[in-house]
């Protein structure tokens, strides 16, 4: 398929899939004024099974116009760094579902934190108007790419390298603040760079994004999680140990029966989402085989568990290391059923500047704050966790 019919084909994906967001119409206008090929390189990259692969517009013109327009919940790989995906093009679901998030209204002076390609930052100033944006990027060349892209698609936005985690303080206070990267813990310069009522969006743990709103006295900020948004975390943080790395060549310690149906750890996105927040440091992957459903956990340090189908609905775990991951997952499991099932949108956050929490629905019901680490991850198969 031509570039043309493939940016066809996920404009009538969104459409069909209700995407574009109802009470922002601008989004919609903006992503088409501004697509996603005036931002891309000429060099993408997409994963053959084995590693990640270049795919070059001028000698695969049809493989390159394929990962620019993907299906709305996938993102185009722009670069690559030690094996791993880099920076990229968001997916256009989650683009539009963030800046919807962000109640972004004309005039506004906005900070993103994370430029990229610089698409995110022109469709923002579509709205906010011209000098109204300001984008900042770790990576010198990435900045220096965006700002002539940014440039050459007539876009006035400040561009400057730095580090996304400080803000930019000569240009505070901003009535918006957007990052393109995942957190675990909110920058307290990012609360403390917004005005008093306004709106950061951000994406957290790597697996939902939430909106915080700043309080009148500038000490705090809370808001709702607005859904998923898988992004990559901020440069420089490691990628995490992985469950063969994790486990070694170490035998199983102990060993039990398994009676829990483990299909709605790999479907059901709210208790992903619960057991993100109720174990911050325990990875867990997913994979179906003929015999079922199995999972792999660990906690990036020394324990490990894999609990294995075994056919017929039985399953048994398997575990090595100090703690009882199986047990616990079991137990935040039914913290979670207990509690009514809730969704990960009865989830929210608030930012104070020695402390920070996630809650379920109500603030006196804390499931995280910082004394733990965050970074628990749900993947589909061992060899990405």
């Amino acid at each position: 398929m031509t570039l043309a019919q493939q940016r066809r084909r996920l404009a009538a994906a969104m459409e069909q899939r209700g995407l574009w967001p109802a009470r922002a119409p601008w989004i919609r206008q903006a992503a088409e004024e501004l697509p996603r090929h005036l931002f891309a390189p000429e060099r993408l990259w997409y994963w053959d099974g084995h590693a990640y692969v270049p795919a070059d517009r001028g000698s695969e013109p049809d493989r390159w116009a394929a990962l620019v327009y993907p299906g709305p919940d996938d993102a185009t790989i722009t670069q690559i760094s030690s094996g791993v995906p880099g920076s990229s093009l968001s997916c256009e679901a989650v683009v539009a579902d963030m800046l919807d998030s962000l109640l972004l209204e004309p005039g506004h002076r906005v900070l993103e934190l994370g430029t990229g390609s610089g698409r995110n930052a022109a469709l923002a100033a579509r709205r906010a108007g011209p000098g109204n944006v300001t984008t900042i990027e770790a990576d010198e060349e990435l900045a220096a790419t965006a700002r002539q892209t940014l440039e050459a698609a007539g876009i006035d936005v400040t561009a400057v390298c730095g580090d996304g985690a400080a803000g930019r303080p000569d240009g505070a206070p901003y009535d918006r603040v957007i990052a393109t990267y995942a957190v675990d813990q909110v920058p307290w310069a990012w609360i403390a760079q917004t005005r008093p009522g306004g709106r950061i969006v951000l994406p957290w743990g790597r697996l939902g994004h939430v909106a915080l709103t700043v309080a009148e006295d500038s000490r705090s900020a809370s808001g709702w999680m607005q859904g998923l948004a898988q992004f990559m975390p901020a440069r420089g943080i490691a990628a995490g140990r992985r469950w063969q790395q994790v486990r070694g060549n170490g035998l199983s310690t102990r060993e039990r029966p398994f009676t829990r149906d483990l299909s709605p750890l790999a479907t059901n996105v709210h208790l992903q989402f619960a057991l993100r927040v109720a174990l911050p440091e325990v990875q867990i992957t997913t994979g179906a085989d003929q015999d079922g459903m199995n999972a792999w956990l660990h906690d990036g340090d020394s324990s490990w568990a894999a609990i294995s189908a075994l056919g017929g609905g039985k399953s048994v775990a398997d575990e090595g290391g100090p703690r009882r991951l199986a047990d616990e997952l079991e137990d935040a499991w039914d913290r979670w059923q207990a509690a009514g099932e809730p969704d990960l949108y009865d989830f929210a956050m608030t930012v104070e500047p020695h402390q920070q929490y996630v809650w379920c629905q109500t603030p006196e019901n804390p499931w995280w704050n910082t004394d733990t680490p965050n970074r628990l991850q749900v993947g589909t198969n061992p060899t990405s966790s």
